[in-house]
């Protein structure tokens, strides 16, 4: 069919639509049409509210002079009359669902005294623009759940002599601080980002107390000198090979980390990826051991804490499914020791720490509680202390340095109360006695055994030092002796000044000015203002070069080529030389001295006809010719 379609092919195919003319939309009427509908559906509701509120009202002045029991009867009337009130506007609102543009509008209905109080709550509901966000909470309230966590001390860490302190929180920075160079006032002298936007997990100075190893939430190790520069970064590991022992580094974030008691060079770490690895400070390029924990089924593990023994030959890995594995430092390929359920399952272990005499190994768990375990009878702990709160994945414990003390501390929520300090004897396991720290979680403790100080990191961004004055030594104790330096009088009454690049008058860079401006400042100046001088006409003066001579060029140019004020007789002009030649023949006459010794010259032709030739064939013609002479073969 020509010039149609034919109505069930078109229903077939899906072109039913191409017979009908398009449709013509005029959007300024529909916009016109649409407003006209909402002001009148928001004209009815605000009638139908007014007219309640006025019946409110009417009920109202009339209940005063009610008895007890009118009273109420007034209230359950007006009750039932609410009801209908709401049960209108809902209708209403329900009925310019369709039409009505923009957010609803708010009540202004009057709170009577008969009023439910339920419906105080739906009026404050009532508010102009979108709703709330969840989880939104008003400006006034200044509880902030976060804030614990942001200022956490998750790391802390003293050099072997106890000069100097280093701590590392969820802020990202390492503070340093140097007792002896501080005064009462306690402030770092230095902080830096070592680890750029990742937490801090864990500090510790070697054992000769000259570098630091930084364990950070990225799969990078970090070692840095005593004063905070970088000494090596820990390469990252291919996260697409399957078995980690063939990749050269980690590929998950880091658990913990720490040095080698004896071998200086050697560092642990063990990561997310199922990994413990060693590690050498001279060699970057990739780990010197891999241990691989395993679950009960053979499966692989996350360990979340790792440690050295006393004597370096064994280390201990502490693992999500609650179990502590111990490998011989020199065979990474099967555990000496294990307790596969040492701590819940599904918790992480905070804290593995060996004892001074290196047979007992105590445990912090995420199951709060405190074990001790002999290594030679790993199947059963010695002592156990329950009851003991832990929030975060690095909560320690530690051992006296008389080896007679164990001490944890304890987390709690925000405001409910402070975390302390317990202290338990190592051979019964009797809370010795317990410490209130602050109001918020202990995480960190240290009991560092030269100094006799305990140094304690808590969630609040404290990090306190306690110590004995009589059996302490130096430390905070050289430090908190220091008056606080009084301010120079002259820096409180002078003004600070902030002195940027260009500041100074030789290094500022010209600014823009306008067209103008710069037009008048050019005219002042005596050489951008010079005139030119003109050229010279003529010869030269002054030691100027005059138009015409000054290049070579341009002498031949005048002198030789457009120089025809020479209109002598070629041959005069040649024969000119002749006498000079005769009498000092040097080059011409000694080669015709035998063939032809006597000149011979052209005969001069006579001037025939020459005044109806041009001017240039009368000087070509009337040149004379000299017949060229046979020199002497």
């Amino acid at each position: 069919m020509v010039g149609g379609t034919d109505p069930e092919l078109a229903a077939t195919m899906g072109f039913s639509g191409f017979g009908k003319k398009a449709r013509t939309f005029d959007l300024e009427a529909m916009f016109e049409q649409t407003r006209r509908t909402a002001v009148e559906r928001s004209r009815k509701v605000l009638e139908a509210r007014a007219k309640e509120k006025e019946d409110q009202a009417e009920k109202e002045f009339r209940s005063p002079y009610t008895d007890s029991s009118a009273s109420v009867s007034s209230a359950t009337g007006a009750g039932s009359t609410l009801t209908e009130r709401e049960t209108a506007c809902n209708e209403s609102e329900d009925s310019s669902d369709e039409g009505l543009i923009g957010p609803s509008m708010q009540s202004q209905t009057s709170q009577g005294p008969a009023e439910d109080p339920d419906d105080d709550d739906e009026d404050d509901d009532e508010f102009i623009g979108p709703p709330l966000p969840p989880g939104f909470k008003d400006s006034d309230d200044d509880t902030d759940d976060d804030t614990e966590e942001d200022d956490n001390v998750s790391a802390l860490g003293l050099d072997p002599s106890g000069a100097r302190l280093i701590t590392g929180g969820y802020d990202y920075d390492v503070k340093f601080w140097d007792f002896a160079g501080m005064d009462a006032s306690l402030q770092a002298f230095r902080s830096l980002q070592p680890c750029e936007c990742h937490q801090i997990k864990s500090l510790q100075y070697s054992s000769t107390g000259d570098v630091i190893l930084v364990v950070s939430g990225n799969s990078q190790a970090k070692v840095l000198d005593r004063d905070g520069f970088p000494v090596m970064e820990c390469i990252k590991g291919d996260q697409y090979i399957v078995d980690m022992t063939n990749t050269k580094g980690h590929t998950a974030m880091l658990n913990s980390g720490c040095w080698h008691p004896k071998i200086k060079e050697e560092f642990l770490t063990c990561s997310n990826d199922g990994t413990v690895r060693t590690w050498d400070v001279n060699n970057e390029k990739k780990h010197k051991n891999v241990f691989k924990p395993r679950s009960v089924q053979g499966k692989r593990v996350i360990p979340t804490t790792c440690t050295y023994s006393r004597d370096g030959k064994l280390i201990a890995a502490g693992c999500q499914d609650g179990s502590i594995q111990i490998w011989d430092r020199n065979m990474s390929v099967h555990t000496k020791f294990h307790c596969r359920q040492a701590h819940a399952p599904g918790t992480d272990t905070s804290c593995l720490t060996f004892s001074y005499d290196g047979t007992v190994l105590a445990s912090r768990g995420g199951d709060d509680t405190l074990k001790i375990w002999d290594i030679r009878q790993f199947k059963k702990p010695l002592n156990s202390a329950e009851r003991l709160p832990s929030f975060f994945p690095m909560t320690d414990c530690c051992f006296s340095p008389d080896d007679k003390i164990l001490v944890t501390g304890t987390s709690v929520k925000k405001g409910g109360g402070s975390g302390k300090l317990f202290f338990f004897y190592r051979e019964t396991f009797q809370k010795l006695y317990e410490i209130e720290v602050t109001d918020a979680s202990v995480v960190r403790c240290l009991w560092h055994p030269k100094l006799n100080q305990i140094m304690v990191g808590t969630g609040n961004g404290l990090a306190k030092v306690y110590y004995d004055p009589v059996k302490s030594q130096r430390g905070a104790k050289l430090c908190v002796v220091k008056t606080k330096r009084k301010e120079r009088q002259a820096e409180t009454l002078t003004q600070d000044y902030i002195i940027t690049p260009h500041a100074l008058p030789m290094f500022r860079e010209p600014r823009q000015r306008s067209t103008r401006k710069q037009l008048e400042k050019d005219r002042l100046d005596p050489m951008k203002s010079h005139k030119p001088e003109p050229p010279v006409a003529g010869p030269g003066r002054g030691g100027r070069v005059g138009t015409h001579g000054g290049t070579l060029s341009s002498y031949i140019v005048k002198n030789i080529a457009l120089d025809k004020t020479d209109d002598s007789n070629p041959r005069e002009a040649i024969l000119r030389h002749a006498k000079e030649a005769e009498e000092n023949p040097y080059w011409v006459a000694p080669a015709y001295a035998k063939t032809q010794p006597k000149t011979v010259f052209a005969e001069v032709e006579p001037e025939d006809d020459e005044t109806d030739k041009p001017e240039w064939k009368k000087r070509l013609f009337s040149s004379s010719v000299i017949k060229p002479r046979s020199p002497v073969p």
